[in-house]
């Protein structure tokens, strides 16, 4: 008897320390570093640092592929529709296989996996190059090259979502790795589309193409020199496959926060992002400027994301992030409606700059609540529902939005946009109080709030 009091003495000691070191792992020491420095303190792991700065090549060269293939499109056909049947056909496969890779994400290696869809999209990138620069492409071959990258891309999505949480050791620096990784991604997007939009004037889509199979280099490289300790996913794979998808959405849908949260994505993912896919058209037929003048546009949109992931940098706990969903919702709403109003390539550009600081505000703050508060053995699944709302959704949002430039002209598509997105902020921030009776307690377990409410119920502040 005394020795099985012994080892429950133990097995609660070893609890209180496992619950303790939960919840420090969400809350900063005093002696933090701030400033610059605390800006970029995940590069402090290695493994991340591998990953950043692979990831931070590699989407250069993804961002010269997207403006260049829109181009090439609607230089080819000349038609809005046919723009948004390609976006159409190569995200699909995201709507329909993401959920399923989510599951895989929760079972199987994700370094392994990474390495695989990497690989095929330099493939991917590489087949297009050749036949853009031999003069044999046909709209057949980019509508079977896009499915191509679509599966792919429904695979990595979640696999990637998940595999930040391995190369970040502390999970105290989750939140400052999502925005770096959001900061590469806005940063490629600066350089990428204005690289483009020269390379394209100078020597025509294929460089561009060429440029972003070769860039894969880097990211594959990264992988490989990564060392992750231990992963944990392993441990269920022998399960249901099914049973588990199963389980993943009843637990992202049947949480108030999440649910809500991935309903706010899928209505932006539907009405808004459609927007990059259509701006060679808004160029063209509204400006009346060519390529170098997107890639102008792009980039403004680009300093504006960038100005955002630096800004989300900043922020070491999640404490008022709920609050910023609709004001960032709003804002996008706002300025693609007065978008919609621009004749000039000045006008534009701030609106763009807006654009991406509003989008990527909104887009960051969702990626780290879900990250934070998911439970580690559901996280594949459920950010594989995340990916579906943000890219599986926009195929949809890409041909009805290709549509009403056809019937109404670019003009109108963004001034629906923007109707929708000040509704949709309007019912978020209604919700709000419903939210903060769901989130309260899980923070409070999690350490990252101690009786304070993060989610004031009447309060016209930003974020705290």
């Amino acid at each position: 008897m005394r020795h099985i009091i012994k080892a429950s003495k133990f097995q609660a000691a070893e609890n209180r320390k496992s619950m303790s070191r939960k919840k420090n792992s969400y809350n900063y020491d005093k002696n933090e570093k701030k400033g610059l420095a605390g800006m970029f303190r995940a590069l402090r792991h290695r493994n991340y640092m591998l990953y950043f700065l692979g990831q931070g090549v590699s989407l250069i060269g993804t961002w010269m592929q997207r403006i260049a293939l829109s181009w090439l499109v609607y230089r080819i056909t000349g038609s809005a529709l046919l723009l948004g049947a390609v976006d159409f056909a190569g995200q699909l496969p995201v709507f329909f296989l993401t959920p399923f890779a989510g599951v895989i994400a929760d079972r199987y290696n994700l370094k392994k996996i990474m390495i695989i869809t990497q690989t095929l999209f330099m493939v991917q990138a590489l087949l297009l190059a050749y036949l853009v620069l031999t003069n044999t492409i046909q709209m057949w071959q980019i509508f079977v090259l896009g499915i191509f990258m679509g599966i792919v891309n429904a695979l990595d999505t979640p696999v990637r979502q998940a595999f930040l949480v391995d190369v970040v050791d502390d999970r105290k620096d989750l939140t400052n790795a999502i925005a770096l990784n959001s900061a590469i991604f806005n940063g490629a997007r600066l350089i990428g589309p204005s690289v483009a939009g020269i390379a394209i004037a100078a020597m025509g889509e294929g460089i561009c193409f060429l440029g972003n199979g070769l860039s894969y280099i880097a990211v594959i490289a990264a992988l490989f020199m990564i060392n992750i300790k231990t992963e944990q996913r392993n441990q269920n794979r022998h399960d249901n496959a099914f049973q588990q998808l199963k389980e993943g959405f009843s637990y992202a849908f049947g949480f108030h926060p999440i649910r809500d949260v991935l309903m706010m994505v899928t209505v932006v993912s539907l009405v808004v992002f459609p927007y990059m896919m259509l701006m060679p058209v808004f160029v063209k037929d509204i400006l009346h400027e060519g390529p170098k003048t997107m890639g102008f546009l792009m980039a403004a949109s680009g300093v504006g994301a960038l100005t955002a992931a630096f800004y989300m940098t900043t922020r070491s706990s999640v404490k008022g992030f709920w609050k910023t969903i609709p004001i960032a919702i709003s804002a996008l709403g706002v300025t693609l409606f007065a978008l919609s109003f621009a004749k000039q390539a000045s006008i534009s550009a701030f609106l763009m700059y807006l654009v991406g600081l509003s989008s990527v505000i909104f887009i960051s703050t969702i990626n780290t609540l879900l990250q934070t508060i998911v439970e580690d053995e559901k996280r594949g699944r459920v950010m594989s529902i995340y990916g579906t709302a943000l890219l599986g959704v926009t195929p949809f949002g890409s041909m009805l939005s290709g549509a009403i430039v056809n019937k109404a002209g670019v003009p109108a598509m963004l001034m629906v946009a923007g109707i929708v997105c000040v509704a949709a902020a309007i019912v978020f921030a209604v919700r709000l109080p419903v939210l903060r009776n769901k989130i309260i307690p899980l923070y409070e377990e999690l350490g990252i709030v101690k009786g304070k409410d993060p989610l004031p119920a009447a309060s016209p502040e930003t974020t705290g």
